[in-house]
């Protein structure tokens, strides 16, 4: 039976009454059919690491309500692949979980409610570790102060970095066999969270970041061209035009955001979707070249070769 309640504005339903079904590698959590499609996976990797994949399209405009204790602080690092959702919590603290971006956020304790538009759809992935996985991997003095207030609390918002959002798209293509799935998700999440906590750290991780959602929507949009378009990539003059600037501000927002040029940018995209290409079909060099781009393969194998310090001939042999 369902457990959706009508409100003032929305339907709503405790997350606790989501019902849950478990996988052979991990637990499903389901809207009930009457609010809409969608499911989160829920991948525990261990103790201080668990994986969320979710994605929904409520048929209704949806609040998920949810009150967590955790036995220990937690760090949460959402990716917003598509569409939007808010959480609102307790006092009238708002936190966007927007598309293209990456929010890290802190908690001891969290309650409030989760907010969904009606027909959209959504897809996001979250990544769940404790402050004991930080200290290890950080030091434990790195992250203490994150976790001093006991409610959630927003650390920063970023660009996804292009290196995530590939990874991401593997990690959603379900495309590896059942006994390896739960190894390749760990591995991916260490690559994900890797990418998004050294950006993060370049914002001083701790405080707040205060950049100009402008300036967020700007870096998106010229990230996203790049990244479906490296083949035939614009130029700068190009890029900063479609993306709502000028060729100096774009350069200073890839520098802040991904510590990178327009043009380093889109080469580690296409060294990327190279390596991926001939790791997965063992094409010949000249192909790959020209999926990613090249017209001469010369030209890319030296470029491939200082990038990963092998040569895509010696790739094709592992």
């Amino acid at each position: 039976m369902s457990q959706l309640m009508k409100t003032a504005n929305n339907w709503s339903i405790n997350v606790d009454d989501l019902p849950l079904s478990r996988q052979e590698q991990y637990l499903q959590q389901s809207l009930p059919s009457d609010a809409g499609l969608g499911q989160s996976n829920i991948f525990k990797i261990d103790d201080d690491l668990s994986v969320i994949e979710t994605s929904c399209i409520p048929s209704k405009k949806l609040s998920i309500i949810s009150k967590i204790e955790q036995a220990e602080p937690r760090l949460v690092v959402t990716l917003g692949l598509k569409g939007h959702s808010l959480f609102s919590g307790r006092k009238g603290k708002e936190i966007v979980f927007s598309e293209g971006c990456t929010t890290i956020t802190a908690f001891n304790s969290s309650t409030g409610h989760r907010l969904y538009e009606a027909n959209k759809e959504v897809l996001q992935l979250r990544f769940s570790v404790t402050q004991s996985w930080l200290s290890r991997y950080f030091g434990a003095d790195k992250f203490a102060e994150l976790f001093s207030k006991k409610n959630i609390q927003i650390i920063t918002s970023q660009p996804i970095s292009p290196s995530s959002l590939f990874t991401a798209q593997k990690m959603l293509s379900k495309t590896d066999s059942q006994t390896t799935q739960q190894i390749l998700v760990h591995a991916q999440a260490l690559t994900i969270l890797a990418a998004e906590l050294e950006q993060a750290g370049k914002d001083s991780l701790g405080k707040i970041s205060y950049n100009k959602p402008t300036d967020q929507v700007i870096a998106v949009s010229a990230r996203d061209i790049l990244f479906h378009e490296y083949k035939n990539p614009p130029s700068v003059a190009e890029l900063a035009i479609r993306s709502g600037t000028n060729p100096y501000k774009l350069k200073q927002l890839f520098h802040h955001f991904y510590s990178n040029t327009p043009y380093g940018l889109l080469l580690e995209i296409r060294m990327q979707k190279a390596y991926h290409l001939l790791k997965t079909s063992h094409c010949h060099v000249g192909i790959a070249a020209d999926a990613v781009g090249y017209n001469h393969p010369s030209n890319f194998s030296a470029a491939f070769t200082k990038h990963y310090g092998v040569t895509p001939k010696q790739l094709l042999k592992t």
